[in-house]
């Protein structure tokens, strides 16, 4: 299944302005609603109501949902962040938290 399909299937985020996450050690990041990212605001809320967590699970589905993108985030570290981010997470283990605004 490509990116876009999954994306197809997944609920709509129009009434989210963005995702806040909490790493282990404190550092913050969002997702926000804005073009680029609005496909990984999906993931990540998609993630985050499923899982209530972003540990190695999440990531682990994550990542399989990113599809094509995940094997170009592999291929070219740094270009696609949000995946970056779940890739660092299957790894290490370590759970970030989130909180849809």
């Amino acid at each position: 299944m490509s990116f876009a399909e999954v994306l197809a299937g997944l609920p709509e985020v129009d009434h989210l302005s963005g995702i806040e996450l909490t790493g282990p050690d404190g550092e913050q990041e969002r997702v926000e609603n804005k073009p680029g990212s609005q496909g990984s605001l999906k993931v990540y809320h998609y993630l985050l109501d499923k899982f209530g967590v972003l540990d190695r699970t999440a990531a682990n589905a994550g990542l399989i949902m990113y599809a094509e993108h995940t094997l170009d985030a592999r291929a070219n570290p740094g270009k696609h962040p949000n995946i970056d981010r779940l890739l660092a997470i299957a790894a290490d283990g370590r759970a970030w938290h989130g909180q849809a605004v």
